[in-house]
């Protein structure tokens, strides 16, 4: 069943979304403001955030931004701001959709699906006979299965994400540690160790060290 957490503080809007969503069997969170929607990111994970832009405490855009390259989790924006400028600003924010209100709860539950079904299929990455699964976070080889901790798959993801480029370790400080915490760039290295590890042979083969910038996952072929 998957879990998600709707953001709309008109209450009439999002007690109809919320209830028809369970309805049709996934699991809602319904919150109304940015406050809210911020403690059950921290506390819970979740499948798809479909968020409101214009909220009582701030803009959908910001939370959006804030969690980008932290929070693995497709974004639907639902506004009454439907002008090219929005949509285009909230898609650089990682949007998988953007619907403009007033919209038919038929096309909601149609795009719901859809961003489900394409991030399901985005979380899962071959490596010749590895199977990483983000959605599990584990990577599977044959014979043995190996479980990441959230720190590990973020970084994880975040590399093939960002390949070919080569990323630093302040870079990944920065998208998957934040400004709220003060690891070193020791700690970056000890979780690119435990994640070698866990691919196997090969995995500095994977995760190539570029002396005094960072690393890069360099994978030929990768399919995903």
């Amino acid at each position: 069943m998957s879990h998600m957490l709707l953001v709309e503080d008109d209450k009439s809007l999002g007690s109809t979304l919320s209830e028809r969503l369970k309805k049709e069997g996934f699991a809602v969170e319904w919150v109304e403001t940015l406050a809210h929607a911020r403690d059950q990111l921290k506390s819970k994970k979740f499948d798809l955030l479909i968020l409101d832009v214009g909220l009582s405490d701030g803009s959908g855009f910001d939370l959006a931004r804030e969690i980008q390259g932290k929070i693995s989790v497709p974004i639907i924006f639902v506004t009454a701001q439907s002008e090219a400028e929005d949509r285009l600003r909230g898609y650089e924010m990682g949007a998988d959709e953007f619907i403009p209100k007033p919209f038919h709860l038929r096309e909601l539950l149609l795009r719901v699906r859809h961003v489900l079904e394409n991030h399901a299929r985005a979380s899962v990455v071959l490596v010749g006979d590895i199977k990483i699964d983000f959605l599990a976070m584990r990577i599977e080889a044959p014979g043995r299965v190996d479980d990441l901790n959230q720190r590990e798959a973020q970084v994880l993801k975040y590399l093939i994400d960002q390949a070919p480029k080569v990323v630093s370790r302040d870079e990944l400080l920065d998208k998957v540690w934040g400004q709220e915490e003060f690891p070193s760039n020791r700690t970056v290295d000890n979780v690119i160790v435990r994640i070698r590890q866990a691919l196997g042979e090969g995995g500095s083969q994977f995760i190539r060290s570029v002396r005094g910038i960072g690393y890069q996952w360099q994978v030929e072929g990768q399919n995903d």
